[in-house]
């Protein structure tokens, strides 16, 4: 019998909040000179976001200025108990034990550290000695999924559970101010946040079962999302194309998913679409012919927490499990560099 691959556990983190005004009025309105500060005004008002989380709030602390190196000595210090708690939520979530897991995931893109999360948490949780381990560095917003692939992979194969962690800390990758109109800083800086979301993924269980991730990449388009690193953090390059981009893509993607498991696009409940700002979602719900119902879990997600990078599309299924009627059948979506749009299809198994 082949071993199906279920998620059974979901555990999310999140650092302390501060809402999009706070941190307008106490901060970004003077970071930002010129007539950067009238855009930036304007896009803080309009990015769907009412609060997000940081763990270093640049209400309390400016590290705009920070050099990389003190940047990445902060990620290892605040990422290590953060991916802690989405890991050990999840863990108890699924009623497994750290010992037990056969194979931990980690994606993130916001840092860098050899020994890296994977082994330092492997080793406060309590995994085991031959427990394997995969690090996914620089994916961006859509690497939950090809880190959900791999796991349900490994549980295909080895009849063992896996773990996926994907934690994220945009808020120390904040830019120096600069006197030029930086339409891009000026996007990143209103929506993205700190968090970390776990997935426990084991064989022949109660949960969601993970039918298939699909991806597809347009390479002629690698240079409207980048992500460098600089002396002073990593920086992110967004063009405004990006939306047209998906447009293009977006379905084709989604309808050949489905058809080849024997679904329509009206059989799906549940959507978990990756908010990476306002036009996106309204671009995939206008693709999709979706019903504005259809991505109130992702919009609801953008408002309070940001976009997130990769753990964004788990907390968005975490909040589709928990709602009074959880969907049988839901569809991720996540897009990032190449540009890269990656869907998942989960059904419901009992």
């Amino acid at each position: 019998m082949v071993a199906v691959p279920v998620i059974t556990g979901l555990g999310t983190a999140h650092p302390p909040s501060s809402t999009q005004d706070e941190l307008w009025t106490g901060f970004f309105a003077g970071h930002f000179s010129g007539a950067t500060r009238e855009l930036g005004r304007r896009v803080f008002a309009n990015s769907g976001v009412h609060q997000r989380q940081a763990v270093v709030n640049p209400l309390l602390e400016d590290v705009s200025q920070w050099p990389t190196e003190s940047r990445m000595r902060r990620y290892q210090v605040e990422a290590l108990p953060l991916g802690r708690q989405a890991v050990e939520r999840a863990l108890a979530a699924a009623g497994l034990a750290a010992a037990d897991v056969g194979l931990f995931v980690v994606c993130s893109c916001t840092g860098y550290a050899t020994p890296g999360l994977d082994i330092l948490l492997a080793r406060d949780l309590g995994m085991a000695a031959d427990t394997q381990r995969m690090f996914v560095g620089h994916m961006g917003c859509y690497a939950a999924l090809p880190g959900l692939g791999a796991a349900s992979d490994f549980v295909t194969a080895r009849s063992r559970p896996a773990v996926l962690l994907c934690a994220e800390l945009t808020s120390l990758h904040l830019q120096p101010s600069t006197a030029r109109m930086d339409t891009q800083q000026v996007i990143c800086h209103a929506l993205f946040s700190d968090a970390a979301a776990a997935a426990v993924v084991v064989p022949n269980a109660r949960g969601y079962a993970l039918r298939e991730v699909a991806s597809v990449t347009d390479t002629s388009t690698a240079d409207h999302m980048t992500w460098d690193v600089t002396d002073t953090g990593f920086r992110m390059g967004l063009s405004a194309k990006v939306p047209q981009v998906l447009s293009r893509h977006v379905r084709g993607l989604v309808e050949e998913l489905l058809t080849r498991h024997g679904t329509k696009l009206s059989e799906v409940d549940g959507w978990a679409v990756h908010p990476g700002g306002p036009r996106i979602l309204t671009v995939v719900e206008r693709e999709l012919a979706l019903p504005p119902e259809a991505l109130a879990a992702s919009r609801a997600t953008l408002a309070e927490h940001g976009n997130c990078s990769s753990p964004t599309v788990l907390l968005i299924l975490d909040r589709l499990r928990r709602a009074v009627s959880p969907p049988d059948r839901v569809v991720l979506l996540a897009f990032g560099p190449g540009l890269t749009l990656y869907t998942a299809l989960l059904e419901r198994h009992d």
